[in-house]
């Protein structure tokens, strides 16, 4: 016999699968305040047939802090329907998953550019972890691979991230040069290298 809480999960559910965006957004963050308790609820949608409910999972468990929550988001990195591995790539970056970073690097890379963008926002969450990574993917053939991780490495405020960004200022691309540019300026390194004050 359900107890009152699943039944509760179970009418929030159905009002997310219900086609009706207004009630789903509604359901979606009462949904998320069972935290822990209705992922493995929201695991099995993962499995559903329905590209719909696979996307309000996976906006669901982007708003649980919890391992297994990021693992399902993970998982949708990888979904049939680029809905949902937006929606992922979305997630990570609220959610924050080292085990995501190679998937992540790879998305770079995806002819849906606003998947490859999403996923180096994520991966810019990631701060520190994802450095070496994407000073790896500053090396990579396609420019457009390149341009995302130089955009990826510019918004970070870390230091470490100037040797490559200063290497991707001769990039060939002008807009790899453009992204390192912008990010040693907000970090405060010049690009003036001859003042004629001191000449």
């Amino acid at each position: 016999m359900k107890t009152d809480q699943e039944h509760k999960i179970q009418s929030l559910l159905k009002h997310i699968s219900s086609g009706d965006d207004t009630r789903a957004e509604d359901a979606l963050h009462a949904l998320a305040a069972y935290g822990e308790g209705v992922l493995p609820l929201l695991m099995q949608q993962l499995q559903s047939d329905d590209g719909d409910q696979r996307w309000w999972a996976t906006a669901a468990l982007a708003l649980i802090d919890h391992r297994e929550a990021r693992l399902g988001l993970l998982r949708s990195l990888s979904d049939r329907d680029a809905s949902v591995r937006q929606c992922a790539a979305f997630g990570l970056r609220q959610q924050p998953n080292p085990e995501a970073i190679p998937a992540l690097i790879a998305a770079l890379g995806d002819r849906d550019r606003l998947l490859a963008r999403l996923a180096a926002d994520a991966l810019t969450a990631l701060g520190e972890q994802a450095i070496s990574p994407l000073t790896e993917a500053l090396r990579a053939h396609a420019s457009t691979v390149r341009s995302e991780a130089a955009r990826a490495l510019s918004m970070m405020d870390d230091t470490t991230v100037i040797p490559p960004l200063f290497a991707a200022l001769d990039d060939p691309s002008p807009l790899v040069a453009h992204w390192a540019e912008q990010g040693l300026s907000r970090l405060g390194v010049g690009m003036t290298f001859f003042d004629p004050k001191l000449g």
